[in-house]
């Protein structure tokens, strides 16, 4: 198995990208990651570690897709790019995933352009875990389309059904769709009509509305929700953890009674660090691809980098494509052959 990873993507690359490179080696065996990226930049990192050189490759890339680049501009333009022959990798069959934490909307487009839909998927969405009272669930979309329709979080039902079916190993996962209101006629046209198209639903088990503030009580496995609305979600939920961490971090050393506190409650607050740190969540995968792509956060350390390579391998070795293309490929096909939409770049 080989992951190409893009070691040019990310606010901090490509040194986090190639340590976390590492630590995943390290922590997991029998799989190669192939490095994408200037070469010599690559090299020079890579001087800072020891580590089995028969598990890695380089694949050389001169040229970098910013973060503040136009995504499809960037795509088209940008032809040597990083995360162009990361993905090329993949599409070739010389990868089996591939990970980033570059330009979102550019590894969306790419990833589209390279790797197709599966056939009777309208729009891949992305998936990501999230923590929750009883463990782990998914929610989606949290970025791939921001103007979505009824139909499209309809179908992110079943592709999130599945994906915690096969990656949670949950049977029959709940499904509840983010909205303000418990009442089946609360929200706005899209949401009221999403209700309408869930509840028609015969493969999937939907428990109706969820209000943000209960969904983390476990009682959901997939929470289904438009891209823009996600993706609002994912970076409130990520900032309000690093505050919360903050205060208490900043409350605790300020008087002596309180250091003493913290120190005896050391192990439950080291707990709910590493329960509420996206980085320990492996990146989130484009689900309804032919294959896999990973996006890892764009602000990720070695820690958030060697969780998403190792999701990536998880992904591979479930064989979690296939095994959506076989679950769901005759209702997506059967329902949306003539809806699909072709994506020009």
């Amino acid at each position: 198995m080989k992951i190409a990873l893009d070691t040019m993507g990310g606010d901090h690359a490509p040194k986090v990208t190639v340590k976390g490179a590492i630590q995943a080696l390290e922590e997991k065996k029998d799989f190669i990651i192939i490095l994408v990226g200037k070469k010599e930049l690559i090299e020079y990192e890579l001087e800072k570690y020891k580590y089995d050189k028969t598990r890695i490759e380089i694949k050389d890339a001169r040229e970098v897709i910013e973060m503040a680049d136009d995504p499809v501009i960037a795509v088209k333009a940008k032809k040597d790019s990083s995360m162009n022959i990361s993905l090329e990798l993949v599409q070739n069959g010389e990868a089996n995933a591939t990970v980033s934490a570059g330009n979102t909307g550019a590894l969306i487009a790419a990833s589209q352009l390279k790797l197709k839909r599966i056939k009777g998927v309208l729009r891949p969405c992305i998936a990501t875990m999230f923590p929750s009272k009883k463990g782990h669930m998914v929610i989606l979309d949290v970025g791939a389309v921001s103007d979505s329709r009824p139909e499209f979080l309809s179908q992110y039902a079943i592709l999130g059904s599945k994906y915690a079916e096969i990656a949670l190993e949950i049977k029959e996962p709940k499904v509840g769709l983010l909205n303000i209101g418990s009442e089946e006629g609360k929200g706005n046209e899209l949401t009221r009509k999403s209700y309408e198209l869930l509840s028609e639903q015969e493969n999937i088990c939907f428990k109706g509305n969820v209000e943000p503030h209960l969904m983390l009580n476990g009682e959901y496995d997939v929470i289904v929700t438009d891209g823009y609305t996600g993706n609002i979600l994912l970076k409130a939920t990520e900032g309000t953890a690093k505050f919360i961490m903050g205060f208490l971090k900043e409350e605790i050393f300020k008087s002596f009674l309180a250091k003493i506190g913290g120190f005896i409650l050391k192990p439950i607050f080291n707990k709910m660090r590493k329960t509420m740190d996206s980085s320990e969540y492996g990146g989130a995968i484009f689900l309804g691809l032919n294959q896999i792509s990973v996006k890892a956060h764009g602000g990720s350390d070695e820690n958030g980098i060697m969780n998403a390579i190792l999701a990536a391998t998880k992904f591979v070795e479930a064989n979690l494509v296939e095994k959506i293309k076989i679950e769901i490929g005759k209702d997506l096909i059967k329902n949306n052959d003539d809806k699909e939409e072709m994506i020009d770049l």
